[in-house]
């Protein structure tokens, strides 16, 4: 078997339902709502009227007018709580409870064949859908090597069991250090609310859109990609097991350091991969990252920095 498969359980469905759900959200996301359809998610993010991510989402259409965001459910209740001031206007509703959905990661070069054989179809391109009963399947990478599986009900059991056959599970671990060292990091709660997207290369990575109009925070983040230049950019990062010297491992919202006493960047995601490599996206200042970075202080571990698989701006 050339792919596994975990069950993602820190994740979760935000769900809305009404008529003016998509116009609703198309004033509150980054994505461009208009291009949601049942063959075709949309990556984006939910911000601060300053500009800073509350969380980020794969934005799914489920029915008419019926939708759901994929999130860190960590995030839900608060995301949900804030969509909840301006939804009161519109004919939509959110179901911030609704669990009677199972979300399952599936990756390798055989992830898209195991997934045709438990499923009879997959999708054919980056954020493509195909749905069926009790399930839509989401191809989430370019190359057609990563998946993610929702399984609703009864149906989860029966899916994961054939699944089984052709893929082998694995830790949630395994499938975050592959989130990882694809370069999209995952806002966390010790995370949100203090980011703008591009400095975590969300400018980059297709989860902003800049020709749509407004949205919350549209103003911040727009003048930021038309006149600015972020303080901070995202970075990937690797540090062995060893490194750390029994020392606390790496987490999200961990400050980093260089030369001096004050932190240059912080931890955005962090995974222990195979061999006891730990695999992070930090985001961190050009200038820390040229003189090298260094876990919760300055004379903490210190981070070898890889190669991202997208170009960044100088």
């Amino acid at each position: 078997m050339n792919c596994c498969f975990t069950v993602l359980d820190n994740e979760a469905l935000l769900h809305l339902e009404g008529p003016d759900t998509l116009t609703f959200l198309q004033g509150q996301l980054t994505c461009d709502t208009r291009k949601l359809s049942s063959e075709q998610a949309l990556p984006g993010l939910y911000c601060t009227p300053q500009g800073r991510v509350i969380c980020d989402f794969l934005l799914l259409q489920l029915a008419p007018g019926h939708v759901a965001l994929r999130l860190r459910s960590e995030l839900r209740a608060d995301s949900a709580a804030t969509l909840a001031k301006y939804i009161v206007f519109s004919k939509s509703r959110l179901l911030a409870d609704d669990d009677d959905w199972q979300l399952v990661g599936c990756w390798g070069p055989g992830a898209a064949s195991a997934l045709r054989g438990a499923f009879g179809e997959v999708p054919g391109g980056q954020y493509q859908i195909s749905q069926g009963e009790g399930r839509v399947l989401v191809q989430t990478d370019a190359g057609g090597e990563m998946f993610e599986c929702l399984l609703r009900g009864a149906q989860a059991g029966t899916l994961l069991d054939r699944l089984q056959q052709d893929a082998s599970p694995a830790a949630r671990t395994a499938w975050e250090a592959s989130l990882i060292r694809a370069g999209v990091p995952r806002i966390a709660a010790a995370t949100s609310g203090e980011f703008i997207p591009q400095m975590l290369n969300y400018d980059l990575t297709g989860q902003v859109s800049f020709s749509k109009g407004c949205y919350t925070g549209q103003e911040v983040i727009a003048r930021m990609h038309y006149r600015g230049k972020p303080k901070r950019r995202l970075y990937l990062a690797s540090l062995t097991q060893g490194e750390l010297a029994g020392g606390d491992p790496p987490a999200p919202g961990l400050a980093l350091y260089s030369a001096g006493e004050q932190s240059v960047g912080t931890v955005v995601n962090a995974a222990q991969g195979e061999g006891g490599q730990w695999q992070l996206l930090v985001t961190a200042t050009r200038e820390g990252a040229t003189g090298g970075l260094h876990l919760a202080s300055p004379a903490g571990p210190r981070l070898a920095l890889g190669e991202l698989p997208y170009p960044v701006p100088q």
